[in-house]
């Protein structure tokens, strides 16, 4: 809960700096636009590889924050299950002292006097009295019983309700901002395009056997997915078939091969086993930036296949073309 709950006290810090980031990007789009009328193929591939460097964080933020926000969802659901046949008893309770006075007290609550008055009888008036009184006790106890247990629940859901809803806030402004990183993307990669005519790239995005090495078992076959999904494109937030991001490709590629990983580049990170380099083989995950926001899965030979950006499809990489912040094992 503790990790969630960061999200409520800092609200909409996440939404901020993406607005800051995008706006730093059209800004720079425009500058491009008037200072090179002709930028060189290098200008444009490292302002595309700049500006994704800045947004692809946010994106991973937004991949945990949407997975968190189903989570507390599915909290939210289960405590109010559990909930609805409190509340249920409770008025059944209510409903039945109510049912039980009405038929005692005709006109309400009137003077016992009066009660005594209309029984013909004191014996039948006390029998009547303490009969009522039992029932009141018997049913006040059971009322408490119950309403202490829905307090407890009402309790544990009260802070899930606030941060689903803080959350739910924060995934919807995150989600509008998809058609601005696209939008923006694309104004960059159309300039790529121009300057490197109709190839669509800046070489094959296989140049090598991939995978480039086998060593058999569940990462040799993790490595044999993500070799095959090479040439698709890449859609943030996506985990196969067709499309995906860079910790949504490493996902798709081990669970092909019977394994389960977090859509997130920081929780594969902490679910994965380090390893040194010397020691990496088919299937490991390499993971870049000190924040660990881009993912590749490594295939032999110093390559990766991973997932880049809007700019470009999946493809092969050599690892050290980015820098590296650790090495994980799946299995």
């Amino acid at each position: 809960m503790e990790t969630h709950l960061r999200w409520t006290r800092r609200p909409h810090r996440l939404v901020r700096l993406l607005v800051a980031i995008l706006g730093g990007l059209s800004l720079a789009v425009g500058i491009t636009g008037l200072a090179h009328a002709d930028p060189t193929p290098g200008e444009i591939e490292k302002q595309i590889d700049d500006k994704w460097n800045q947004i692809e964080p946010i994106i991973e933020q937004h991949n945990q924050l949407k997975i968190e926000l189903a989570a507390n969802k599915t909290k939210q659901n289960k405590l109010e299950a559990q909930i609805a046949p409190l509340r249920e008893q409770v008025d059944a309770a209510f409903d039945k002292v109510s049912a039980f006075a009405v038929m005692q007290y005709k006109t309400g609550r009137i003077s016992k006097l009066d009660a005594m008055l209309t029984t013909g009888s004191p014996d039948t008036f006390i029998n009547q009295m303490t009969m009522l009184n039992m029932l009141a006790k018997d049913e006040q106890a059971r009322i408490q019983d119950v309403i202490t247990a829905k307090e407890e629940y009402d309790s544990q859901k009260a802070p899930i309700d606030e941060l689903v809803a803080k959350q739910a806030e924060q995934e919807a402004a995150l989600a509008q901002q998809e058609q601005k990183i696209n939008a923006d993307i694309k104004t960059l990669n159309d300039m790529r395009m121009k300057a490197y005519g109709s190839s669509g790239g800046t070489g094959n995005l296989r140049p090598v056997a991939c995978p480039f090495e086998y060593t058999g078992g569940p990462g040799a076959k993790a490595a044999q997915v993500a070799c095959a999904q090479i040439g698709k494109k890449y859609v943030w937030a996506t985990e196969g078939p067709n499309t995906f991001d860079c910790s949504g490709l490493t996902l798709y590629a081990w669970k092909q091969a019977g394994y389960t990983l977090r859509h997130y580049t920081k929780w594969q990170y902490q679910d994965t086993k380090r390893v040194s380099r010397s020691d990496l083989k088919a299937g490991d995950l390499v993971f870049f930036y000190s924040d660990l926001h881009h993912v590749g899965l490594y295939v032999g030979g110093g390559w990766m296949v991973h997932a880049p950006n809007p700019s470009a499809p999946v493809q092969m990489k050599k690892i050290d073309a980015e820098p590296i912040s650790g090495y994980g094992r799946v299995a």
